[in-house]
């Protein structure tokens, strides 16, 4: 039997729902999967997803672990609405023969949903990044990585001539005073903001310079689509009172959080590789890449193969509850609703 075909307008409406919603909840999560995934053996910073944002609170307040939330949430709408639509477009596509999906054609419909999608995530990615990645790499450039701040070393002639009480006290004073103004001038430093960003990538790079990692982005997105929607799909049937019926509300979450948790785990080395060659700006002694290929060859030689895994633990954290509340947004069909409101007569 064929599936039910959705208007596409409910489709983007339902997919931009969700996408603000579960954004604004799991932002925090994305910030410290992306800064742990860029640090490098040379610059570890952070031990833990915990540590991260514990470090990034500290030193960036409340609101630094939302930095690059604007860019989310102005392109996660067509993002995943994009996604959505177009996965239930191609799946409404190849079961026009009346037979029930089989798993190659569920995996085909991910195909092509990944595929499209890219158009908006790649660009919202490098922008992502570059505004999340800018903290860490000011902590490391300001204190030379954490636990690497060290008080004023003593003069040879500190311990031959003591030097009386209050004299100490005025030169600590003097050299705290003269310590604290760098540090005063760097908070100062404007941090960049999206709308800077692009406007220099147009500039220097044109167009191309939005689409950095581009292929690194497919190759994630597409495998994760093919996982994705044929897991749930089949979770999802699982939990159905009756074929007509749609699952209960909290089927449609588990089975958005199972499936989003293991194709999220299931990419992240492509993931990874996607980080390492969008982030612009590197740490001290930190490895450049020139391509795909060339990243994963250095990351495995030199950080070795669990590096592949950096951040898939924040990753799935982050993917579970996104897709769960997606796909309760879109099952429930709170655009349905929405449109049915505005386009019911006026008496």
């Amino acid at each position: 039997m064929a599936e039910k075909q959705i208007s596409l307008p409910a489709k983007l409406i339902n997919g931009g729902i969700a996408g603000l919603i579960g954004v604004t909840c799991v932002f925090p999560i994305d910030l410290a999967k992306t800064r742990l995934q860029n640090q490098q053996n040379g610059q570890r910073m952070y031990s833990s997803m915990s540590d991260c944002l514990i470090k990034t609170i500290r030193s960036e307040g409340y609101f630094g672990m939302y930095r690059g939330a604007a860019v989310n949430l102005t392109l996660v709408t067509p993002e995943k609405a994009i996604k959505l639509a177009a996965n239930d477009f191609f799946r409404y596509q190849l079961s026009k023969d009346g037979q029930p999906l089989t798993l190659p054609k569920e995996m085909l419909a991910g195909c092509g949903a990944g595929t499209c999608q890219v158009i908006v995530t790649t660009p919202m990615e490098m922008l992502k990044i570059q505004l999340q990645d800018a903290g860490r790499l000011g902590e490391g450039g300001a204190c030379g990585g954490w636990g690497g701040r060290r008080g004023p070393s003593p003069s040879p002639g500190d311990s031959a001539a003591p030097v009386p009480p209050a004299a100490q006290r005025k030169i600590l004073a003097a050299q705290a005073q003269l310590s604290a103004q760098p540090s005063v001038e760097a908070q100062a430093a404007p941090r960049p903001t999206a709308v800077q960003l692009t406007r220099d990538l147009l500039r220097t790079r044109g167009i191309a310079g939005l689409y950095k990692g581009l292929g690194a982005t497919l190759l994630r997105d597409v495998p994760f689509s093919v996982v994705y929607f044929p897991l749930f799909a089949n979770l999802n049937q699982l939990g159905r009172p009756a074929p007509e019926e749609k699952s209960p509300f909290y089927v449609s979450f588990l089975a958005g959080c199972v499936a989003g948790s293991a194709a999220a785990v299931a990419v992240n080395p492509c993931d990874v590789v996607k980080t390492r060659l969008q982030s612009l700006q590197r740490g001290l002694n930190e490895d450049t890449y020139s391509g795909f290929l060339d990243c994963a060859r250095k990351i495995w030689r030199h950080e070795g193969p669990s590096a592949f895994l950096k951040g898939a633990y924040c990753r799935a954290l982050v993917i579970a509850p996104l897709f769960g509340i997606a796909q309760v947004v879109y099952f429930l069909g709170i655009a349905e609703s929405l449109l049915a409101l505005l386009q019911r007569p006026q008496p």
